[in-house]
């Protein structure tokens, strides 16, 4: 699999120290080994959705009990996120950190995934979401802890869209 474990492995690791104890997510394949860490790791929570938006009531829960998550999920789960997001997140005002697969760009093989890749900034624009893409994986750590700090000062949702350059390898 093209997938790069070692680079996955640095964002599980960033993860793990802003303090985030649980991810919620449903399978997809640039994420596949984040997942399988946070399976494997006794000191994280992993919760596999049936939807994506399930994830928001989640991670708003999550926060109400005192802790930190982040969801996991490509560009086309955010699509299919947006009521929760709106009318949950945003409107009381919940520290929701979006970790997201940014299908559809450049370089991009599956036709199937470039409608998403074209809409997923203007969406998050459009929802005043402020968003960054990662790309170095030098730069992951600090990236999220700038993101998460973010989310919880503002409380407010924050994404981070994972590139190709960062999640895959030739």
């Amino acid at each position: 699999m093209p997938v790069s474990v070692k680079n996955s492995a640095a964002l599980f690791a960033a993860l793990k120290s802003v303090g985030i104890s649980l991810l919620s997510a449903l399978p997809e394949t640039w994420l596949v080994h984040v997942m399988q860490m946070a399976e494997d790791d006794p000191d994280m929570t992993l919760i596999r959705l049936n939807k994506e938006e399930e994830g928001v009531g989640i991670s708003v829960g999550v926060h109400m009990a005192g802790r930190k998550s982040a969801m996991l999920m490509q560009n086309h789960g955010l699509l299919s996120s947006v009521n929760g997001i709106v009318s949950v997140a945003q409107l009381y005002r919940i520290p929701l950190l979006m970790v997201i697969s940014y299908r559809g760009e450049m370089g991009e093989r599956d036709p199937w995934q470039t409608e998403g890749g074209l809409v997923t900034e203007p969406l998050l624009k459009s929802l005043g979401i402020i968003y960054k893409k990662l790309s170095n994986p030098a730069t992951v750590a600090h990236e999220l802890e700038q993101a998460q700090t973010l989310a919880q000062s503002s409380l407010r949702p924050v994404a981070l869209l994972l590139t190709r350059d960062l999640m895959w390898e030739e």
